[in-house]
């Protein structure tokens, strides 16, 4: 398969994100299956699926909110140094980071690609602005006489220094990163099919399979003379010209109606919708009770002790990969030996209580400084008026005792020696009492 095939095959050509099926993907339909009566899987109709939206959206919002710290290494020692410009407003002053983090984290997570223009360069020729263009208008191709590959934009050329790429899901030999909406394409084929049968189950154009029952006589299974076709036939057809239409069939007390698939369909309409739900979770990294949705199986519950457990679990076995990619992605923009990291910290906040009460040991350890709590929750230091007032109500520090002076030498020599064992003064001349 050439790149351009293979390219076209992830979701980075125009055509395909708009006309996306099983079949692009070489999934073969069933016999007598008609393709056009499929739903077409793009990175919009996925969106259609609450789990999809709800597992971008989380992993976009946590990402586009961690703290942004910059560091450089002294002496083997990190040392924080000012935000560049490109990691304030990334792309002026409408574009600020967190806005343009979401932005290229949710391309990531949906198509694994997340595309910009380079607008701007700073003295250093690193990129000071990026424009993110939507993945609909970005193809990537190489030609056997190219020695890379070369973008093409809205229809125009660009050459990879122009054009600044981020890759969630890297496959070996190629440029590009995998896309999780086309290979859960099937699974999102497949819950798209059953909310399009629910829609049209209760809109009236699909009517589930009945049985028409004359409780007072039988019908002739025979036709009469002259007739071509037999009075159950023409019942038969009559139910389904009326139903055919949307409208209400008519009938009186002599008959039954009995919709025998209605409660089957029902149910297992309801337990697939249930099971394309861990599969979708799987998919976009995400898990599921973090999307609020029900664990059937009482085996595959989870419970944490706490906050903290959770949100740990999650960095570690979903969002952590993903963060440590753009920590370097974002590197990139800076001269080395400056790099960036994103605060995990602000993900892993204790609840109050808990918070105090390590604030509370670091102290009494002399491990952190009453300035550096109270920079924790956004207050200035201490002025030196609030220090007189906990001088006055609390009393001082305490200090270690001074060396004793003269004075206290000379009266405590004034006292005699006692023995230990004994009442009697004690001679330290001689030794004895």
């Amino acid at each position: 398969m050439s790149l351009r095939t293979w390219l076209a095959h992830r979701l980075l050509s125009e055509r395909q994100l708009r006309e996306l099926s099983l079949a692009a993907f070489g999934v073969p339909l069933r016999s007598g299956a008609n393709s056009r009566n499929l739903p077409m899987i793009t990175n919009e109709t996925a969106l259609r699926n609450s789990v999809v939206w709800a597992c971008r959206r989380i992993r976009a919002d946590i990402m586009s909110t961690l703290p942004v710290d910059s560091f450089r290494k002294v002496n083997g020692i990190p040392v924080e140094v000012p935000l560049a410009p490109v990691l304030v407003d990334t792309d002026g002053e409408d574009w600020p980071l967190h806005h343009w983090m979401w932005a290229g984290n949710w391309d990531l997570d949906g198509i694994g690609n997340s595309v910009g223009l380079v607008t701007e360069r700073n003295a250093l020729n690193l990129p000071s602005r990026i424009h993110l263009v939507p993945m609909q208008s970005v193809s990537i191709y190489q030609t056997k006489s190219m020695e890379t590959h070369k973008y093409r934009i809205d229809g125009k050329e660009y050459d990879r220094g122009k054009v600044w790429h981020e890759r969630q899901f890297p496959v070996a030999g190629l440029p590009v990163g995998l896309s999780p909406i086309a290979f859960a394409a099937w699974e999102l084929q497949q819950d798209l099919s059953m909310q399009q049968f629910a829609l049209d189950w209760f809109g009236g154009g699909a009517v589930p399979k009945a049985r028409l029952h004359n409780t007072k006589r039988s019908l002739d299974s025979a036709p009469k003379p002259g007739q071509t076709d037999n009075e159950a036939r023409r019942v038969k057809d009559r139910y389904n010209a009326t139903m055919a239409n949307g409208d209400v069939f008519v009938h009186g007390n002599d008959w039954e109606l009995d919709f025998m698939q209605a409660q089957t369909m029902g149910t297992e309409w309801i337990q697939g919708r249930e099971a394309s739900v861990p599969a979708l979770c799987r998919y976009f990294g995400c898990p599921v009770d973090l999307v609020e949705a029900a664990i059937q199986s009482s085996s595959s519950s989870i419970n944490y002790s706490n906050a903290i457990q959770r949100n740990l679990q999650f960095l570690i076995f979903h969002l952590g990969p993903a963060i440590f990619r753009r920590q370097e992605s974002l590197s990139r923009l800076l001269p080395q030996p400056r790099y960036v990291r994103l605060n995990t910290n602000a993900l892993l906040r204790l609840d109050p209580e808990t918070q105090a009460k390590i604030f509370s040991a670091r102290l009494k350890d002399k491990t952190i400084t009453n300035d550096e709590v109270r920079a924790y929750y956004e207050q200035p230091p201490l002025t030196q008026a609030q220090i007189d007032q906990f001088t006055l109500l609390y009393g001082g520090p305490r200090t270690a005792p001074d060396k004793a002076s003269a004075a206290d030498s000379e009266a405590r020599a004034f006292f005699e020696q006692v023995s230990p064992l004994s009442a009697i003064p004690f001679n330290p001349t001689t030794g004895v009492s």
